[in-house]
């Protein structure tokens, strides 16, 4: 795959070569001599079917627990969470220990403490990372989900983006059975605060446990929001909101 530098900006197929748009700008590739069927059928491409295999377990995955956190995702995300997150559950993937190469899965790959490891501090806004947004020292229970933020004051613990009056925090408490693709689990009501110098004991409970089997995952989302006549209007369409996985379970 090669930079597409000319003046025209094409998209299609001329002879040997793919001219298409990506997130990196206009690109093209060579036509694959290869066709499906000897791919999915000829013994020579046997790596190939099971790195094929491997690689929809890893974006189903990500795509399952994107549907879990949907509501949060929708306030906070970049252009690229999803091949990020696809990208991370393949390294969780890698950890199965246990299927054949080609059959290992995600969910195999949590029961692992590394594995589950690779999902916590993961940044669903990347450019908004929660180590750089929230500068003050939290606990997580992960029995209830709570986010405990003790003494916050939001002009101090805040990197506060310009333009911004008030913020709003809020945790989820998920459950995702990546095996059989149920997830459950509840958000804490959201505590709104004025960007000043009020201290706040900031305790965020999620409405309920989530039940089921699989995995648990406690998150954290910061909003910024500016007051414009008495109404809140999410600050640059949620630019600088972050989300970020705090513990996996």
């Amino acid at each position: 795959m090669a930079k597409n530098n000319g003046i025209l900006k094409i998209e299609g197929t001329l002879q040997d070569l793919t001219f298409y748009k990506g997130q990196d700008g206009y690109l093209v590739k060579t036509k694959s001599g290869v066709s499906k069927k000897r791919i999915m059928h000829d013994p020579a491409f046997v790596r190939t079917r099971e790195n094929l295999s491997e690689f929809a377990e890893s974006a189903s995955a990500g795509k399952m627990l994107r549907l879990a956190l949907n509501e949060l995702l929708q306030q906070a995300k970049d252009n690229r969470v999803t091949s990020r997150l696809t990208q991370r559950m393949s390294k969780v993937q890698k950890l199965d220990s246990v299927h054949l190469r080609g059959q290992r899965t995600v969910q195999q790959g949590l029961t692992t403490v590394p594995g589950r490891l690779l999902l916590e501090n993961f940044n669903f806004n990347d450019k908004a990372p929660l180590e750089s947004v929230l500068l003050a020292q939290y606990s997580v229970d992960t029995l209830n989900g709570e986010v405990s933020i003790p003494g916050f004051i939001p002009k101090i613990n805040l990197s506060v983006p310009e333009g911004s009056t008030h913020v709003s925090l809020r945790s989820a408490f998920i459950g995702v059975d990546f095996s059989t693709g149920k997830f459950s689990g509840s958000l804490s009501p959201v505590e709104n605060l004025e960007l000043d110098m009020t201290p706040t004991d900031v305790l965020l409970t999620p409405s309920s446990v989530p039940t089921g089997t699989g995995n648990t995952f406690i998150l954290l989302l910061v909003e910024f929001y500016q007051m414009v006549n008495n109404n809140q209007y999410a600050l640059r369409n949620g630019a600088f909101n972050s989300l970020c996985s705090l513990s996996v379970a």
